[in-house]
């Protein structure tokens, strides 16, 4: 019986998430982690500028899928009815407050909202409740969605409070930006492609993906659970908030990438997802430095997911710009050396040793050095 589900798992890499590839160049990072997203029921937030196909990724998973989806652009002035409903008509006649949810987002589900940092007051606290326990309620009326996943999009990260807190309902984020210069010749003869027919669609139906989720319970972490629970005290260590429930959440999603390879025990191979629980950009490279210690105690293994064994290396501005953070924050400070200013520095030294550049890798070695000094010389 677990075979068959884990079938499904294998069927919608085959069958969804590979063929999405092919369409989308320069996109993998981000169909991964729909795909473990999807499975591991958990929201995934893209951070993108218009034009960067953000959207375009979402629909063409949702047509790749038989089941009901729903998508809605957010506004300022975007009200509740837009999303749940209207009241149904017939029974507010009858003197009942009926929501009327066909065709809207409480039927679909995956629900993709774009531009949802537009959220206003009227329906934050209806989308919050949606997005965290997958009920949608109003008035003395509730009913469970029957959503998924969620997944949001913004060119923009949340600045009030208010909006932090529906951020804070997508376990994962990522970036989303144009393709690099030399495959824009690729992208033009994929868009162009995208645009000829419909998509077409595979077997795979939301309830199938819904047996998957199912079994996420069954997988077994206790090989990595040590290892996991190190990680997430170091990335705490290094000012990255991580609270007891997104650490219980973002095991789902490690067992999510589990079983889309189809294994039914987390490696530590799986644990490429704490790279993308990012607050802000410049928190991007500290995970990727402390994840990367991880992922490097498993011998690589064609069953481990391929973001595991991604090569890419960090990007010399983020580094420089993150040295120059430090840089200031030496200046200012009036307490003598800081510890976390040290954990921080380390960090940043190992990832400066995987810049692919001679020159820029030589330069930020230099300033790493010139930092240790001035670190030493606060004592």
């Amino acid at each position: 019986m677990t075979d068959s589900k884990l079938e499904i798992g294998r069927r919608l890499a085959a069958e969804v998430l590979q063929p999405m590839k092919q369409a989308f160049v320069g996109k993998d990072e981000i169909i991964d982690l729909l795909g473990v997203c999807l499975v591991g029921g958990e929201n995934l937030f893209i951070l993108g500028p218009p034009g960067t196909a953000k959207s375009a990724l979402v629909h063409n998973l949702a047509a790749r899928l038989e089941g009901d989806t729903f998508d809605y652009l957010l506004t300022r002035f975007t009200e509740p009815n837009e999303l749940f409903g209207p009241f149904d008509i017939r029974k507010l006649r009858e003197g009942e407050l009926l929501t009327n949810t066909e065709g809207m987002l409480p039927e679909a589900s995956l629900v993709f909202l774009d531009e949802l940092l537009n959220a206003n007051s009227a329906i934050l606290n209806s989308l919050l409740t949606a997005l965290n326990e997958r009920v949608f309620r109003r008035g003395k009326e509730s009913r469970p969605l029957k959503a998924l996943m969620f997944v949001g999009a913004s060119n923009h990260l949340p600045e009030d409070d208010a909006l932090k807190a529906l951020f804070d309902r997508f376990l994962l984020r990522v970036h989303c930006g144009n393709v690099a210069a030399e495959q824009l010749p690729e992208v033009l003869t994929a868009g162009w492609k995208l645009g000829q027919g419909p998509v077409a669609a595979s077997s795979l139906h939301f309830d199938e993906i819904q047996i998957l989720q199912a079994l996420l319970a069954q997988v077994d972490l206790a090989g990595v659970r040590a290892d996991y629970s190190e990680l997430v005290h170091r990335i705490r260590h290094a000012g990255i908030p991580v609270s007891d429930r997104r650490a219980v959440k973002l095991q789902r999603l490690a067992a999510a990438s589990a079983l889309l390879c189809g294994r039914m025990e987390v490696r530590h191979s799986d644990l490429w997802v704490l790279r993308y629980i990012w607050d802000t950009e410049e928190q991007q490279e500290v995970l990727q430095a402390l994840v990367q210690k991880v992922l490097e105690k498993a011998d690589p293994d064609s069953q481990d997911h391929a973001r595991a064994r991604t090569t890419d290396g960090p990007d010399p501005e983020s580094l420089a710009r993150d040295l120059d953070h430090i840089d200031q924050a030496l200046k200012t400070d009036t307490n003598g050396a800081n510890i976390f200013l040290r954990d921080r520095l380390s960090l940043l030294e190992g990832r400066c040793q995987w810049v692919t550049d001679g020159g820029k890798r030589d330069f930020l070695v230099k300033r790493v050095a010139d930092l240790w000094a001035k670190l030493k010389a606060k004592g």
